[in-house]
């Protein structure tokens, strides 16, 4: 059936998928809307579309997933059709009927497509009835130690939300609340059910395309197995070392989950293949894929562009194109790997990645990462005739990437893609379990990388600016000229002094001062140390292929005293919102070491804030619903007297 030709596309979502489908739009000639909340009224998204219209509010519920406002903004500002992206209202099929029976046409399934597979527990009932391989379940009621280790799964959303590993029974009821109520606050729907938990699988996907004339494509796979809490941060195509029956059977299976729901346009089929080669199907994601690119870079498609001609009525050809190489894609977050991948807030002052690599990112110098939304900065992809060339080129940009303002998972994605067991493809869903504390401990010359960043620091901050005043351009007045010149820093909280007049560094040689780049001669080489001073805060940051990325601190001479904070305080470890109290819990309460007292969400992810110690919990001053800033006291703990 021919459908009326778009002419103005709104986009339902924010960031970067927003700036990526804004992309492709203005390609094929379409006028570009876009939505905001208030955190968001600058944001680049905003910036690139040709209309924004405002969603009042912070909160996602109040804003990106409010149908309602959705739709009368893209009615207000003219557009014919709408792109929901991935994650907010992009799989919720009555926001599909909406937008449907507001005359505009929604750019993805149909709406009995997305609602078929909405909840995980019908969907393996329509699969199992197509023929498609899957777990079988288990009633958590009448769980056995023979059925561990578990995985609990929320029956609607994704995104590794409401999911919990069980391995013992006697933690199975604390892990279904948890992952209940997890999912009720990230869905509205706190459904959950259990299947087993397969050890050391792969998540290997394949991409769908169908049109509205019965044609199904099988795109090829994806590997998306590095994972941490159960979301993907790198993943590639095709999936690597997989035998050619398995693919097939994998393709196959994929296209019997899209007929047996009449699928249209891009989606997902996901599974878990075991360690001996048995696929398992997981879920149906019924909109396009954070890791679409890699997709895209294999079969030389636009998937967006193939997106909005099926919403149009347009006929694929009868067969895909034939994939090319190998593909690599890394999620950037702003994240510390080594604290719980605790999510960061604050200016990204820098983002640029060198290399003959794609960037997909929503974020611009100098814009701010917020608290309410995901930490994820950019999408970092490298295509190449080979795994290893991709991988490698992957790498190698990531290594020279500057990234200023925040601390990333950067390092540990250079660490990951170099990994002997991801070169060599050895890969599973616990790799982070096994590998993250040596991915993320300091390398055996840290102090010596640290110390050579400090030197290029402190002599491109002596370093005269074009235009400087000529006392500047002197070095200063200083009364005792032979004096020793010596600059303090702080790095990762450790403090740091290094002398740079004269160079105090054994088999060091400067060769070359400016004020953003040093040249070092280091023990007979030639080292380039690129340097960014901080115009609104003191931090400087050094960027140099030989020691890696170090962000500075000068020490002011006479340092300001700081207040102290009652001892067993609790502070907020990041911005957040207080999601859950634990039950009863009251000033006076006696609590143990570890004890959950209440949890935060940030950045779509909770953090539970536990007893440092076995005392009284003397003070309380969170509550349920309130938005605390990073340091802000949460309660106190009165650690007991030792006997």
């Amino acid at each position: 059936m021919t459908q009326q030709p778009i002419t103005s596309l709104l986009v339902a979502n924010r960031g970067e998928i927003a700036v990526r489908i804004f992309r492709t739009a203005r390609a094929l000639g379409l006028a570009t809307v876009a939505v905001h909340s208030d955190p968001d009224a600058d944001a680049l998204h905003v910036r690139e579309a040709d209309a924004a219209v405002r969603l009042p509010g912070a909160a996602p519920a109040d804003t990106y997933l409010r149908g309602d406002l959705v739709i009368g903004a893209a009615l207000a500002a003219g557009a014919d059709a709408v792109h929901p992206g991935y994650g907010f209202l992009s799989e919720n099929a009555d926001f599909a009927r909406e937008v449907v029976a507001a005359g505009l046409t929604w750019i993805g399934p149909p709406p009995e497509a997305i609602e078929a597979m909405a909840s995980k527990t019908r969907a393996k009932e329509l699969m199992r009835a197509a023929g498609v391989p899957l777990l079988d379940p288990v009633d958590p009621a009448t769980a056995t130690t023979a059925d561990l280790p578990l995985l609990l799964k929320a029956a609607a959303g994704g995104g590794g939300r409401g999911m919990r590993v069980v391995r013992d029974l006697d933690t199975l009821k604390e892990s279904l609340d948890a992952a209940s109520a997890e999912a009720a606050s990230a869905f509205g729907d706190g459904e959950v059910f259990a299947e087993p938990y397969v050890e050391r699988g792969r998540h290997v996907e394949v991409q769908v395309l169908a049109d509205s004339h019965g044609t199904v494509w099988a795109l090829g796979t994806r590997d998306c197995s590095l994972q941490r809490r159960h979301q993907k941060v790198i993943e590639e195509a095709p999936a690597p070392a997989l035998p050619e029956p398995l693919r097939t059977t994998l393709h196959e299976a994929a296209v019997a989950a899209a007929r047996a729901v009449s699928y249209q346009g891009a989606g997902t089929v996901e599974f878990l293949v075991t360690a001996d080669g048995r696929p398992y199907f997981l879920e149906m994601n019924t909109r396009l894929q954070v890791e679409h690119p890699v997709t895209e870079a294999v079969f030389g498609l636009d998937l967006v562009a193939l997106q909005l001609r099926a919403a149009e009525g347009a006929a694929l050809p009868l067969t895909p194109p034939e994939p090319s190489g190998h593909a690599v894609e890394a999620r950037l977050y702003a994240e510390d790997p080594a604290q719980d991948w605790r999510p960061q807030t604050g200016v990204l002052h820098t983002l640029a990645v060198p290399g003959e690599v794609r960037v997909d990112t929503g974020f611009a110098d100098g814009d701010t990462v917020g608290v309410h939304y995901d930490p994820m900065l950019a999408k970092v992809i490298a295509h190449a005739p080979t795994r290893a060339e991709a991988v490698r080129a992957l790498a190698h940009a990531l290594a020279g990437a500057r990234v200023h303002g925040l601390t990333t998972n950067r390092e540990l994605l250079v660490r990951s893609l170099r990994h002997p067991e991801f070169t060599e493809a050895r890969i599973d869903t616990g790799f982070y379990e096994r590998h993250l504390g040596a991915l993320t401990e300091p390398a055996p010359d840290a102090v010596a990388r640290t110390a050579l960043a400090a030197l290029a620091a402190a002599l491109a901050e002596a370093a005269p600016e074009p235009g400087a005043p000529l006392a500047r351009r002197l070095g200063g007045w200083r009364n005792v000229r032979s004096a020793p010149q010596t600059r303090r820093y702080t790095v990762a909280g450790a403090e740091h002094e290094v002398r740079y007049h004269p160079v105090d560094h054994p088999g060091v040689r400067v060769l070359s001062v400016e004020r953003h780049l040093v040249a070092l001669e280091v023990d007979g080489v030639r080292r380039l140390f690129h340097v960014k001073h901080n115009s609104n805060k003191p931090e400087v940051y050094v960027d140099s292929p030989f020691t890696g990325a170090h962000t500075l601190t000068p020490v002011p001479r006479f340092a300001d005293p700081q207040d102290r904070t009652e001892p067993g305080s609790l502070l907020a470890p990041m911005p957040g919102t207080v999601v859950r109290v634990a039950e009863g819990l009251a000033p006076g309460d006696a609590v143990t070491a570890g004890q959950p007292l209440l949890w935060l969400e940030a950045m779509k992810m909770e953090h539970r804030i536990v007893s440092p110690a076995s005392g009284t919990l003397t003070a309380l001053h969170a509550t349920l619903g309130h938005q605390v800033e990073f340091g802000a006291l949460l309660a106190v703990v009165q650690e007991e007297s030792p006997a």
